[in-house]
């Protein structure tokens, strides 16, 4: 009879115990954020549902808009695609990569974390624009329009600008995608014109936003010395230079690199310079040779980001983190303590500390129940606002807390059940004001070790 009903109690309570359990995998992204638009950045995701079948939502406490408002059913070993849109905000004023948390919540409560990377540039950090070489008999050139960020641009109108042309285009860009142009050149147009490198202007409009990029565009000697140059590589940046010398004369050549006093730190050289001169925080390298016809010369030039990004990474995480606690306003902290009963029930007391760090109103602090406890009639500290057993609620209310107050919350639960193992209670929300918006704080998850009795645990 006993293990009847020790079953029919574990039947009562098992979907109350239960947890969600997803694996979340990302397929591929649109991370990108462009400053002063509204497009969104893109993260496909693959979810698997190792847990109950139930009804998910997509959320995040830092302000970002995010899609599908709605939620997202996954059945039990079910493998759903879901499509996550992240709105950028008004108020948000950073570039450059962020990290945030964000939430899947199913309809019990129960949420795990995950976290997205967004990477917030400004229009004209998104597009390079250059120019292969001009020399005095060529009758056409090619030039580039590339883009430099994991977004898609559609519908871009760019009109380019230099002594030699003008180009009007209407095209469209995937992520990191480059287009080039062909342009029929008029020798009229640019026969007074000396040898030399000249501006490259480009002005590139997208959704009723325009800025203005420039590059340049190498008007070189009848020597005809041809000069390539490739970059590639994200983390491992590599710069190629390659000089060609096509004509018929020996052919001088200079070649110049330049580099920040941080960046050649971490750069490597397959050819020794043969000068390195530094003008303030920038470091020239230069190479001088003879090129003979026929002959060439090769320069690669390597930059590996990855040291300095760690270090930037972690400093910018530990900013983070430190402004993000200082900005907290209130503070919870709960513990749990085993208490002698005089039936000997299982009994605990439970302590809620609330302090303000800043000036807070209309503060509502919510605890609640875990499942086959009951509620003892007395209160510790403050006595609650609200108690409501069918929804296994206890509530408080406060007008508001001063900077450097705390309020002890206190009460008792038991049961005639005996608990082993490790026992946890939910986490307690506070709902306040400050400012006039209303934020949320949660405590830490509180728990108790049937095993060592006698003492506070918490985590």
């Amino acid at each position: 009879m006993k293990k009847l009903s020790f079953l029919l109690i574990l039947f009562l309570v098992l979907p109350y115990l239960s947890s969600i359990e997803l694996d979340v995998q990302k397929v591929d992204s649109k991370e990108v954020i462009i400053n002063g638009l509204s497009e969104p950045a893109i993260f496909n995701l693959k979810i698997k549902n190792l847990g109950g079948s139930d009804y998910f939502e997509f959320y995040n406490l830092l302000g970002f808009s995010m899609a599908p408002k709605g939620t997202v059913l996954i059945s039990t070993g079910e493998t759903k695609d879901v499509e996550i849109f992240i709105y950028p905000r008004e108020d948000f004023n950073y570039n450059g990569f962020y990290t945030f948390e964000y939430f899947i919540q199913g309809t019990n409560n129960e949420k795990i974390s995950e976290e997205v990377t967004i990477n917030v540039i400004d229009l004209e950090d998104a597009f390079e624009i250059g120019a292969n070489e001009l020399s005095p008999e060529t009758n056409s050139i090619n030039i580039f329009l590339a883009n430099k960020a994991n977004f898609d641009f559609d519908n871009i109108k760019v009109e380019f600008d230099s002594p030699f042309f003008n180009l009007k285009q209407d095209v469209s860009l995937g992520a990191f995608e480059k287009k080039g142009f062909e342009v029929q050149l008029k020798k009229e147009d640019f026969e007074k014109l000396t040898a030399g490198f000249y501006t490259l202007n480009a002005n590139v409009e997208f959704k009723n936003k325009d800025v203005d990029i420039e590059g340049v565009v190498n008007f070189v000697e009848k020597d005809l010395l041809k000069t390539t140059e490739d970059n590639y590589g994200f983390f491992i940046s590599t710069h190629i230079i390659e000089k060609e010398n096509e004509g018929n004369v020996v052919t001088e050549s200079e070649t110049i690199v330049k580099k920040n006093i941080i960046t050649r730190l971490f750069t490597t050289l397959n050819l020794e310079p043969d000068s390195v001169g530094r003008e303030g925080l920038t470091v020239y390298y230069t190479w001088a040779k003879q090129i003979n016809p026929g002959e060439s010369l090769n320069i690669t030039v390597r930059t590996n980001w990855l040291f300095p990004l760690l270090i930037i990474f972690f400093i910018v995480a530990i900013i983070v983190l430190v402004k993000q606690h200082t900005r907290t306003n209130l503070i919870i902290r709960k513990k749990v303590s085993f208490i002698h009963a005089k039936g000997g029930e299982f009994a605990l007391k439970v302590s809620i500390i609330v302090g303000a760090r800043n000036h807070v109103q209309s503060v509502n602090i919510i605890d609640r129940l875990p499942p086959l406890v009951k509620l003892y009639e007395r209160f510790g500290g403050e006595k609650p606002a609200r108690v409501n057993e069918k929804l296994r609620r206890i509530e408080w209310n406060f007008d508001s807390l001063i900077p450097g107050e705390k309020r002890v919350l206190s009460y008792v639960i038991y049961s005639k059940v005996g608990v082993m193992g490790k026992f946890a209670l939910p986490e307690t929300t506070a709902i306040y004001e400050r400012d006039g918006k209303i934020h949320e704080a949660s405590s830490n998850k509180a728990f108790f070790v049937s095993e060592q009795r006698n003492a506070d645990f918490g985590e």
